[in-house]
């Protein structure tokens, strides 16, 4: 076996893992159709070595990304096996012994309880073990565990951890040669973080598209209906447009460190894992106190003229987290989700480029599930596994998801309890809002006085009194208005975008990122 896990089973290395209560909810992966069969002997190599970038390379139809390739991939779907006519056993079965009777997301749910010493002792046990156990998602939250956010990425989650917990360079390894390994679970995983998104995906834009239209006309024809829109030119004026450059980032936040998923990150270390990632749900960096950590980034935007009636703020301190820098790698995103508290929010694009998909608040978008209560939302593994498994069928839907790629210095407004699930194209800076405005200021006193809004509630630490005291000093800052809005919204019923009528009360979807 690689000595790399052999330094990592000496017993100065041993840890104990602390148990964790997260609660996760996760699919299983959609069988997937068989390619032609490919050579049945690939090295499995580090993931941590260099690989040669060759030619353009496709599989099932997909477009491999310049630094994958199949030829280097052990792993085969489980179709080639069948193609094979039985003249081959999957050597998967024969190295697992007794554990081959359990399907490989659960075995991959088992190994991901041990600490990294007995995951890399399990490596020794057999190649099939070796192959479950160098899965490079396993070695994620192990690094995340332990090393928080100082770490320094070294093309995989497992040389990462091998790189951060020795005192001296990893040796090189030799890898092992893996024949005869078929799984579709493990090459999907695989296919997932190794594609390129297709034209197909992006070809659709058919949300309206608005440049200089004024405030009353963004309230009538788009807020007041609870309709997306995009907007151009409203980001002409920001400093950051021009300033937000990588270097002058990392020189200006210095050692200043940002929410990256469940830890924290300098900027510079981020940007290097951000180079060098090749995973299926990259991490995100999503923090909502940047302006309060970086006084320059707060100070070089501005809230676009269409979305500074903002009630909330009436809340001062107390109120819900709203804001958030979002810089994150092409393939980063965040999959389907409805904004908290009920609120609306836009996204303003500074760098790169983002595919968005909206669904409105009366249509779950498919391989969706939501709990009864909207307490928490069941979701396909990935981003991009959703667009293989599920784009295709929601575009024949007669209610069809608005569609758009917001590049930089156009700004999406994503109304209150709409769905919508966004993918960075490129690598992407940008800055979303979320705000309360009369238009959906009913929706968001309902939803937060809801049994239930202990649970639902999010971005403040006080869940249970959030109604009282929001009520409270909107008639204290406002006297009459929410009876004005009531009066209103009782004259006039809202249609829906797809003029049928629309429960605007929903919206009570946790998501994290």
């Amino acid at each position: 076996m690689p000595s790399a896990f052999h330094r990592l089973a000496s017993p100065h290395l041993i840890r104990t893992k602390k148990p964790t209560a997260a609660k996760k909810k996760k699919r299983k992966r959609s069988t997937l159709p068989s390619p032609k069969p490919q050579p049945t002997q690939h090295p499995l190599a580090d993931q941590g070595a260099e690989e040669e970038e060759g030619e353009e390379e496709e599989v099932l139809g997909f477009k491999l990304k310049p630094s994958a390739s199949s030829r280097r991939h052990a792993i085969q779907p489980l179709g080639n096996l069948l193609l094979l006519g039985g003249a081959s056993a999957n050597a998967r079965d024969v190295g697992l012994g007794t554990l081959r009777a359990l399907p490989d997301d659960l075995l991959l749910d088992v190994l991901a309880l041990l600490p990294a010493r007995d995951l890399a002792a399990l490596s020794a046990v057999s190649r099939s073990l070796y192959v479950f156990a160098a899965h490079d998602p396993l070695w994620r939250p192990l690094v995340l565990d332990r090393f928080h956010g100082d770490f320094l990425f070294r093309r995989s989650w497992r040389s990462t951890y091998l790189s951060a917990a020795g005192s001296s360079p990893l040796p090189p390894t030799s890898g092992l040669l893996i024949r005869n390994f078929y799984s579709d679970y493990l090459f999907q995983s695989w296919l997932c973080a190794s594609i390129e998104m297709k034209s197909e995906w992006l070809e659709i834009d058919n949300i309206e598209r608005r440049r200089g239209i004024s405030i009353e006309e963004f309230i009538d024809r788009y807020e007041g209906h609870n309709k997306p829109v995009l907007l151009e030119g409203c980001l002409d004026s920001w400093p950051a447009m021009e300033r937000w450059s990588r270097e002058r980032l990392i020189r200006i936040c210095g050692d200043v460190k940002f929410a990256v998923g469940p830890v924290e990150m300098t900027l510079e270390r981020y940007f290097q894992y951000a180079d060098a990632a090749k995973e299926e749900r990259p991490l995100y960096l999503f923090d909502p106190k940047f302006a309060d950590k970086v006084l320059e980034l707060g100070s070089e935007y501005e809230v676009p003229i269409y979305f500074r009636e903002d009630l909330f703020s009436v809340l001062g301190k107390e109120r819900p987290d709203y804001r958030w820098i979002i810089i994150g790698p092409a393939g980063s995103g965040s999959s389907f989700h409805v904004d908290p508290n009920s609120t609306s929010a836009w996204n303003a694009v500074i760098k790169g480029s983002k595919k968005w998909i909206m669904f409105p608040p009366e249509v779950v978008p498919p391989g969706v599930h939501p709990s009864a209560d909207g307490a928490e939302v069941a979701c396909p593994v990935s981003i991009m596994e959703w667009f293989m498994n599920f784009y295709a069928a929601c575009r024949k839907w007669k209610k069809r998801p608005v569609e758009c790629v917001c590049r930089a210095g156009e700004v999406v407004f994503v109304p209150n309890g709409w769905w919508h699930l966004v993918v960075n194209l490129e690598d992407s800076i940008a800055i979303t809002q979320n705000y309360v405005s009369r238009s959906n200021l009913l929706n968001v006193l309902d939803f937060l006085g809801k049994p239930n809004a202990s649970e639902l509630v999010s971005g403040t630490k006080d869940r249970v009194n959030l109604y009282e005291k929001f009520r409270g000093a909107i008639d204290a800052s406002f006297p009459g208005m929410i009876d004005e809005v009531t009066a209103k919204a009782q004259e006039k019923k809202k249609p829906s975008f797809w003029e049928t009528v629309t429960d605007a009360k929903v919206g009570g979807f946790k998501f994290s990122f």
